[in-house]
């Protein structure tokens, strides 16, 4: 990709991404993740490409960590079939937008997609094709269990720092959500973010992260805005 006529990316909106609504600190006219992203991608100049039948797919972790094995691998080879099919066996990179979706992927997909994480892909893709027009003050990252994993700390760091004068990163295990768990068993996440509020600047109002369900554990335990860092993005090139 090497000039603004061949900027294109196949964008998967994980299905919890697709499902869920904005926090509670977001105003009514703010948009929802997958529209954001949508019109953050265009602002860099990309042309955007879906997978055929959005809504039938997921990557099949709820299901794997349910212990469903023959669903998860059932959906993840319907959604790696779809993916090629609309990326050109490969062609055109495919953006995730929750770093533990990209985590399932890419221990389950072939190696003929380029998929990439929400980190990777902002940093790498699309913010060389951004201006930086209000640079925020001060602000909390939390990377995500996947996002340790796979070794994508410091490139959150990288990535948000371009975004905010002072960066804190959040040092905690795990936050203890885990998927669904902070919704069934809450004392799991109270656990994990225990030593949270303390780490947070006085001044400082708002995280971010890669994860929609570890987001909803982070604003509960800290009591500020946590969303994904691409509605930072876009707040910041707008």
């Amino acid at each position: 990709m090497n000039t603004t006529t061949d900027l294109k990316v196949v964008y998967f909106p994980s299905c919890i991404n697709r499902s869920m609504g904005k926090n509670s600190f977001q105003e009514s006219d703010d948009l929802q993740l997958t529209a954001l992203t949508h019109q953050l991608l265009v602002r860099a100049g990309f042309t955007i490409i879906y997978p055929e039948s959005l809504d039938t797919h997921c990557c099949g972790m709820p299901f794997s960590s349910k212990g469903f094995a023959e669903v998860n691998h059932s959906q993840s080879e319907t959604l790696e079939t779809a993916l090629l099919k609309v990326s050109e066996n490969g062609k055109y990179p495919v953006l995730y937008d929750m770093s533990p979706c990209f985590y399932h992927s890419n221990s389950e997909f072939s190696k003929a997609l380029k998929i990439v994480d929400p980190i990777e892909f902002m940093l790498d893709y699309v913010m060389p094709h951004l201006t930086i027009k209000n640079k925020k003050d001060t602000i909390a990252v939390f990377p995500v269990c996947s996002v340790k994993k796979i070794g994508k700390t410091d490139q959150l760091l990288a990535l948000s720092q371009l975004c905010a004068d002072t960066v804190t990163i959040i040092d905690s295990n795990c936050c203890g959500f885990a998927g669904d768990r902070g919704f069934l068993i809450p004392e799991l996440n109270e656990h994990g973010l225990r030593e949270l509020k303390q780490q947070i600047p006085p001044n400082c109002k708002e995280g971010y992260s890669t994860s929609r369900t570890c987001e909803i554990g982070l604003e509960k335990m800290s009591g500020i805005d946590f969303k994904s860092i691409f509605y930072l993005i876009e707040e910041i090139t707008r």
